[in-house]
């Protein structure tokens, strides 16, 4: 027998195939649906052993139809990286919560990818619905979206157990790492029942602060930096130690030393959201704790001037015989006694309520947090508030060091050395200026001024601060002084009196 030509080959494939479709046509049309579903049943089943791969479908809506499948966001973000490189139709959008353009597969376009050196694709797949669209929800009505991926059978395991997780965690990660971050604050709990209020309104977080910025001893530095990484990577080790994800941190120091920038730049190290809260806009315990649970991962609550909020730093409530013996001893030098100031606010926030948002029960709902009180003055806190496991790690920030100078001159002059810095030197030395004043006189107050003049204004500036602090070293002496003296001529006076008193004891005794 001579072998068939292609030609001959291609008819013979051509007309089996449209007798399989007459035969199917036929079948379709009059046998009944229960033996339609049999023989498509038993196809399937017969055509999986001959067919070895696999298919899983990720969805982009759930069951409600309104919100996005968070499992299909993440295959999204996790393969706008792989798309972006080896599809060929590409669709760019501005992702939801972010200001960079993201790139992701279009419509029907496939991309490979390997895991532990196993191929896998995946194909970004549309089809219509014959659902009625609702408003509000057409594109979600109208069409549905989904991943499906591909695999070969005898990676079953590996590809459900390890892959997928791997995916989702990727995602996730991409997602946070393109997000818009924002700063938040708690707005008062009238406006809450308002349709359109919650209670945290937000803007969008752009402060340049980083820590390559930040004015402080490069050591301290360092060490604050190492702490943050730590946290954020330490979820298995808290879990294990059965703590909650958090952290608390206490900055301290005078006004000026730059608490609230270390709070940028932590953000930006961290990639973190920012929680502003007000304590004096919030009404009461139960208030606060519903403004914690409505704060999400991978943030920092904050709460600045810790000292001047409500009424619940500083030492507990006297009692009322110290408050009584106070008064007396007032009103025994006749000075007028002060009554006691009435609430600057209508928050009914106690000390115990607030320990409560930071270390209670409540505190485990969620994790990745950090919460950041400020002070200027902690001798004024309540020791129960910033104990170990409440503010776990203390930073001072005091005033400017000559290392902390030179990031500054870095910062606004780009300069790493000069002549005038041995003579800044010694005045640092002798001297405390904050970093914000540093930063003032280094500041340029009119366009292409010099840095050797900026350098003299920081001098003079250090000078004055210098003589401040000498005329206060010398007025201390001075009533020191005073004191003592004061202190000499009533114990002169006592002495005197006693002397006299035994002289007429003397006398009343001779008589």
């Amino acid at each position: 027998m001579t072998p068939a030509t292609m030609g001959e080959m291609w008819t013979t494939v051509g007309s089996t195939i449209a007798s399989f479709m007459f035969m199917w046509a036929i079948v379709r049309q009059y046998f009944p649906y229960e033996l339609q579903h049999f023989l498509e049943k038993y196809t399937r089943n017969l055509i999986s052993y001959a067919y070895p791969y696999i298919q899983i479908s990720i969805h982009e809506f759930g069951g409600d139809r309104l919100k996005r499948s968070e499992v299909y966001e993440a295959v999204e973000a996790y393969l706008s990286a792989n798309s972006s490189t080896s599809a060929k139709r590409l669709k760019a959008e501005m992702g939801v919560e972010s200001s960079n353009l993201v790139l992701s597969m279009d419509d029907y376009e496939r991309v490979d990818d390997e895991f532990r050196h196993i191929k896998v694709r995946w194909a970004l797949s549309l089809t219509s619905s014959s659902m009625q669209p609702m408003p509000y929800y057409r594109e979600a009505q109208q069409e549905k979206r989904y991943y499906r991926l591909t695999f070969h059978k005898r990676y079953r395991e590996i590809i459900t157990n390890s892959y997928l997780d791997h995916v989702v965690k990727e995602g996730k990660s991409i997602r946070v790492r393109n997000r818009q971050r924002k700063l938040y604050t708690n707005s008062p709990g009238y406006k809450w029942p308002s349709y359109k209020q919650t209670m945290w309104s937000h803007i969008v977080f752009e402060h340049p602060a980083t820590f390559d910025t930040l004015a402080m001893e490069p050591q301290k530095k360092q060490d604050i930096i190492e702490d943050l990484l730590n946290f954020s990577k330490s979820k298995d080790y808290y879990a294990k130690i059965g703590k909650a994800w958090k952290r608390g941190y206490l900055l301290h120091g005078p006004p000026g030393t730059g608490k609230s920038t270390m709070i940028a730049a932590m953000a930006n190290l961290l990639g973190y959201d920012i929680y502003d809260l007000e304590l004096t806009a919030v009404k009461d315990n139960t208030e606060l704790r519903k403004l914690f649970i409505e704060t999400t991962s991978k943030s920092i609550i904050v709460i600045e001037d810790i000292d001047c909020s409500l009424d619940l730093t500083g030492q507990r409530k006297k009692k009322k015989s110290d408050k009584s013996s106070e008064d007396d001893e007032t009103a025994k030098k006749n000075l007028p006694i002060k009554e006691p100031k009435e609430e600057s606010s209508s928050s009914k926030v106690t000390l115990s309520g607030l320990l409560n948002f930071i270390d209670g029960l409540w505190s485990a709902c969620g994790g990745e947090r950090l919460i950041v009180f400020t002070t200027n003055y902690i001798e004024k806190l309540d020791p129960a508030l910033i104990r170990r496991g409440r503010m776990d790690k203390h930073i001072k920030l005091s005033y400017c060091s000559f290392e902390a100078f030179k990031v500054l001159a870095k910062n606004y002059m780009n300069l790493d050395t000069h002549p005038m810095f041995d003579t800044i030197h010694q005045l640092m030395d002798e001297a405390n200026i904050t970093p914000a004043d540093v930063a003032e006189n280094l500041m340029p107050k009119f366009p292409m001024e010099s840095a050797e003049a900026r350098l003299l204004n920081l001098i003079r500036a250090l000078e004055e601060a210098k003589e401040e602090a000498t005329r206060l070293k010398a007025n201390e002496e001075q009533k020191d002084e005073l004191a003592k003296e004061e202190t000499t001529g009533l114990k002169a006076n006592e002495e005197q009196k006693d002397e006299l008193a035994k002289e007429e004891t003397t006398q009343s005794q001779d008589s």
